[in-house]
C-alpha cells in the first residue's frame, strides 16, 4: 500500500494523532475518546471520520456503540513506506558496494 493524501491528511492534525494514540491503548467509542478533548462530540465525529477514510482505524458496532481501534495493518503499512522514503536509494546502494 502506498501513503496517499488521506492518511497525510489524517495525520496532519494533532487531535487526530491524539485519537490515535489513545486508541493504541485500547478500543474506545466516541465517548470516551470525547472525554479526551474539550471540542464538541461533532467535532469528535468528523475526526473519527478523516481518520476512517484514511482507513487508519475500523470500527465495530457494539450494542448501542461503535467500538473504534487502530487498524494496525495499514499503520504499518504506512511506517514502512515512510521508512523507505526516508531510507537509501535502492540504486544508490549498489553504488555504495
Amino acid at each position: 500500500m502506498l501513503i496517499n493524501d488521506k492518511v497525510f491528511k489524517a495525520l496532519a492534525d494533532k487531535n487526530r494523532r491524539k485519537i490515535i494514540r489513545l486508541l493504541k491503548k485500547s478500543e474506545l467509542n466516541a465517548g470516551e475518546i470525547a472525554q479526551h478533548f474539550q471540542i464538541s462530540k461533532p467535532s469528535i465525529s468528523e475526526h473519527l471520520k478523516i481518520l476512517r477514510n484514511a482507513e487508519l482505524i475500523d470500527s465495530e458496532r457494539d450494542g448501542q456503540y461503535v467500538r473504534y481501534f487502530l487498524n494496525s495493518t495499514v499503520l504499518e503499512s504506512v511506517i514502512s513506506n515512510l521508512l523507505d522514503l526516508l531510507g537509501k536509494d535502492e540504486n544508490q546502494e549498489d553504488k555504495d558496494e
